[in-house]
């Protein structure tokens, strides 16, 4: 096991022991002190900001080229949490995720209903136009984690359901480990030492599983809304390795679109067949 891997999950460990003796603490006299009860949160954020300064210096120093790839979308969509802006683009390097975006369908027909302060509180995931797209295979390559049994859930995009995924949805999956987090999920292994994560997919959509080879282009599920997830979107990332866990992120460009801002629309044609493409600027600019 390495540093990293042994950090990530004493950072976990923390969570959970302040998460249970906060439960407790009404119920039974715990044998110490109150303010002890908040020494493993503050270890773990202080544990989770030495390994985010660390990792962000290190890969910061030694950032790779830009993997291009054909576009996970096919119509109109729009960028959010983009690398374009910054990076980490989520915030963190945990995950794979510094070079990660998410992205959200747009439709004339059926508008994507915007965030609201409080009504309503949460929406059906499919009042969205982004719920059951299909996701593309973004290269050839072969699959390698393939999973779809957990639900989608209502939106959080009011303040409310804001406040109950950071304060309470989100701490709990963070405990659970990267699969509760990504949700439905799909890993594809596209030769070279790149892999391709597509993120909160719709419960039993995926067309394919561990051990296919799909062609560039190949409908290989549907967006969806579960895990860690507001409103239905995709999100997507490269990374050096096949577990989000230990995987470091790497950055893409898709062919004939680049690398959307956030808050940039842009249109995305079905990827052509073909393997990985050649390295390109990490900065290249949208088309």
């Amino acid at each position: 096991m390495s540093v990293r891997t042994f950090a990530a999950l004493l950072v976990r460990l923390l969570w959970l022991v302040f998460v249970v003796q906060a439960l407790a603490s009404p119920l039974v006299d715990l044998p110490y002190p109150y303010w002890a009860g908040w020494l493993p949160l503050v270890a773990a954020v202080s544990l989770r900001v030495v390994l985010h300064r660390t990792e962000h210096r290190g890969i910061m120093a030694a950032a790779p080229e830009a993997v291009e790839v054909g576009p996970p979308v096919s119509g109109t969509w729009t960028a959010q949490n983009s690398p374009a802006d910054k990076a980490p683009s989520h915030g963190t390097h945990a995950l794979g995720q510094t070079y990660a975006i998410d992205i959200v369908a747009e439709s004339e027909e059926r508008p994507r209903p915007r965030g609201v302060l409080l009504w309503p509180p949460a929406r059906p995931a499919a009042a969205f136009p982004a719920f059951g797209a299909p996701l593309l295979a973004v290269a050839d390559g072969t699959v390698v984690r393939a999973e779809d049994g957990q639900r989608d859930h209502l939106s959080r995009t009011s303040l409310p359901g804001l406040l109950y995924l950071v304060v309470v949805e989100g701490v709990f999956r963070s405990l659970g480990g990267w699969r509760r987090i990504t949700g439905n999920h799909l890993v594809l292994d596209l030769g070279g030492g790149t892999y391709a994560l597509y993120a909160h997919l719709r419960r039993g959509s995926l067309a394919v599983r561990p051990g296919d080879r799909v062609v560039a282009g190949q409908p290989v599920a549907r967006c969806g809304n579960s895990g860690n997830s507001t409103e239905p979107h995709l999100h997507f990332q490269l990374m050096d390795g096949p577990d989000p866990a230990v995987a470091r992120g790497v950055p893409f460009t898709w062919r004939g679109v680049g690398v959307p801002a956030g808050g940039e629309t842009f249109t995305a044609q079905t990827p052509a067949a073909g393997p990985v493409g050649g390295a390109a600027p990490a900065g290249a600019e949208s088309s």
